[in-house]
């Protein structure tokens, strides 16, 4: 609501420029508040864009039909607003303003908003803070387009200024872009809420910020584009201010990035996590991200696939923490973090560097496979786990490291705090150090020494369930083959999970005593190679649920500024035929209060230790939560009620790194401990149950609960 805001403030100015409808809308807004303005907008179909347009001083040209502009003349803003034409520029320039400073330029230069099937073609747009503006539009189509020379801030210190620069697609769908480019902006395309859309043959290059930002936006296809020079640096400076070739980031899930060229950028491709919204199941192929500042590849995201990238020259190839479940298959990672080169934030010893390096988070079920890493300052190829608890927390867990190339590093592999590392037909050559380097903590290393007699590769994959119950013995196959032989490990995701659980036949059998989250890890190998697969296992309890099985009628919150939809969501959850769902939105970014008024008191026998539930968030703003959470309040008969207060924001450090996208099993004790403080009154049974949620921003909040009950 760009328009609107310039407009709020700029009121005597900007009243004398605008037609009749636009006056109403702006006298209904004063009288009755900033959500007026929304549904007016609505109401008056042109008026949005005029507001836009009066900030520049002329109205727009609305097009509503197939066009042909005359390329000798200079337009203003321009609105298409109907579906199934054409507009060609024929060269024709739209134009904002002339000079100045580009990040002073104001309005949106050609908007297409709720039309289908528009092509747009052969015009530029420039002097804008926004040079194409598409909103809620599907399968419109821009080509030959030129969206250069609008917002632009390379002086810009850390941190976001909104969307805006050459082409901005807000929920859109299947448009194609197409042959354009967008140079000498802040964004060179950004992507938000936009599903199956197709970039090819783009110059988005030299942008301040991003050249393609992607903000829940998936199965999108990015093919052959200049995505390099996404850097905003000062000479001298070390680091790039978070600024990328490639941002991808909150849920943008199962896009195809391929050929493209993201060298030369702040990071080359960066796949973001600062709410814990983690972006999956992304492929990158043979993409040049070469020649960073910083990382050529920085991903913090689980279950992505990395085939034939380049990523050379930079500070280090790839830099994958929390990167748990990622495969990087023939890739490239050389002469990373050299001294005459980039060489910033060396984390391994000695001011080391890396080709590939697991480091500051958590990177279980991992496969590198015909990686060539050669001539780093450092470590080729390097796993490390937590290195604040030295492992207790977490080490780099089930991993195979095979037929890589790996020469000329100082080591060829670095190992700290790793368990169940497999090792197989790598080639060593002149690394300075050593080729495999254990520094400390590495438990059940193996490596095979067999010589491949082809590149084939044993298959596996795990048979079994991925939700049990307490008590309950399940049996996971592994799958049958000759000479397989058959690791199993399974691992709780808790710190205090007792260790690790080792098996060695082709099925594997438990039977879990406790509930929570665990890890069941299978590596298969004939001798030469190997495999790998992976499960995520919740056990639950046979518990009696008291508020998240079919119960959404009987909560309610307590905050006037945000609205709560609560419904019993059968699709997510873990336990019974439903969980809980609550919809926060629009929520008032203070803590908000969830509250449960059951229809009869539940006791609070002396056998009922603790308070114990699932929870599941996705949280859209960042850096999500803050202040304490989940904070809990039991309230008894006459008024009695006892406060169970977390020492920390739980939330923002999940028990395990798989929560993010997950579920979090909570164990509260009703006493208190050191991480759970009670206070308040004795009660002997819950007439009402309060959990709160305290968010940065106001993002739309969205929490799951299940397994609610007593212990």
């Amino acid at each position: 609501m760009m328009g609107v805001i310039r407009l709020w403030a700029n009121e005597n100015s900007i009243r004398r420029n605008l037609p009749s409808t636009a006056l109403l809308a702006w006298d209904l807004n004063v009288v009755m508040g900033w959500t007026m303005i929304d549904s007016v907008r609505k109401s008056f179909l042109p008026l949005w864009f005029i507001v836009s347009a009066a900030v520049n001083g002329a109205e727009p040209l609305v097009l509503k039909e197939s066009t042909v502009l005359d390329p000798a003349k200079t337009y203003g803003a321009i609105v298409i607003a109907a579906s199934g034409i054409t507009v060609d520029g024929a060269g024709a320039i739209i134009e904002g303003a002339r000079d100045g400073d580009p990040k002073s330029f104001q309005g949106t230069g050609i908007t297409l908003k709720g039309v289908e099937k528009v092509t747009l073609k052969n015009i530029s747009a420039r002097g804008w803070e926004t040079g194409l503006r598409i909103e809620d539009a599907k399968g419109c189509v821009i080509e030959a387009c030129n969206f250069s020379g609008n917002f632009h801030d390379p002086k810009f210190g850390w941190g976001e200024q909104g969307r805006r620069g050459g082409i901005v697609l807000e929920n859109s769908h299947e448009c194609t872009l197409r042959r354009n480019k967008a140079n000498q902006v802040w964004d060179g395309c950004v992507l938000f809420n936009s599903d199956e859309n197709k970039l090819e043959g783009n110059d988005f290059s030299h942008t301040s910020n991003t050249c393609l930002k992607l903000w829940n936006a998936s199965r999108n296809v990015v093919e052959g584009n200049n995505l390099s020079y996404g850097i905003r640096i000062d000479p001298g400076e070390v680091h790039a201010r978070d600024s990328t070739s490639v941002l991808i980031e909150s849920g943008s899930n199962d896009n195809q990035l391929t050929k493209n060229d993201c060298s030369h950028g702040g990071d080359g491709i960066f796949v973001r996590v600062l709410n814990q919204w983690v972006s999956t199941g992304n492929v990158f192929t043979e993409n040049d991200c070469s020649y960073a500042n910083n990382n050529c590849v920085e991903a913090w995201s689980p279950r992505n696939t990395w085939i034939r990238n380049k990523a050379n020259h930079g500070s280090y190839g790839f830099w994958l923490g929390a990167s748990d479940q990622n495969v990087l298959i023939e890739n490239e990672a050389s002469y990373n973090g050299l001294k005459d080169g980039h060489h910033n934030s060396p984390h391994l010893p000695e001011n080391g560097h890396a080709g590939i390096v697991f480091m500051f988070g958590p990177s279980s079920h991992t496969m590198l496979r015909g990686n060539r890493c050669v001539g780093n300052n450092g470590a080729g190829i390097a796993a490390i786990g937590d290195l604040e608890s030295k492992g207790v927390k977490w080490r780099a867990f089930h991993w195979i490291i095979q037929q890589n190339t790996l020469e000329e590093n100082r080591w060829g592999i670095f190992m700290q705090h790793t368990e169940e590392m497999l090792l197989a037909d790598n080639h060593f050559k002149g690394n300075t150090e050593s080729d495999v380097m254990q520094s400390g903590d590495v438990v059940a290393l193996r490596e095979l020494k067999g010589v491949p007699s082809t590149n084939s590769l044993p298959k596996v994959d795990i048979q079994g369930p991925q939700r049990v119950t307490v008590g309950q013995e399940v049996t996971w196959s592994g799958g049958e083959g000759p000479e397989i032989k058959y690791h199993w490990s399974l691992q709780s995701g808790s710190e205090d999970g007792g260790g690790i659980v080792r098996g060695e036949k082709a099925t594997f059998a438990q039977t879990f005593k406790m509930p929570g989250f665990y890890r069941l890890a299978l590596t298969v190998d004939d001798g030469r190679l190997a495999d790998l697969a992976w499960r995520d296992v919740y056990v639950t309890e046979p518990i009696v649920e008291i508020g998240t099985e079919g119960n959404a009628a009987d909560w309610s919150w307590a905050d006037d500024q945000s609205k709560v939809k609560f419904t019993d969501d059968a699709t997510h959850h873990l336990q019974g035929n439903s969980a809980l769902l609550a919809q926060i939105n629009p929520y008032s970014g203070v803590r908000v209060t969830l509250r449960c008024a059951f229809k009869q008191p539940v006791p609070l026998p002396e056998n009922r230790t603790h308070l114990v539930f699932w929870i599941k968030t996705r949280n859209e703003g960042t850096p999500a939560w803050q202040d304490v959470n989940p904070p809990i309040t039991l309230h008894g008969p006459g008024g009695k009620s006892a406060q169970l207060t977390p020492t920390g924001d739980f939330l923002s450090n999940l028990p395990y790194n798989e929560a993010r996208e997950g579920w979090a099993y909570f164990s509260v004790p009703l006493a208190g401990n050191d991480r759970w403080k009670r206070s308040g009154d004795t009660i002997s049974e819950i007439e009402k149950l309060d959990i709160g949620f305290d968010s940065w921003g106001a993002p739309p909040l969205w929490i799951w609960l299940d397994g609610l009950g007593l212990r």
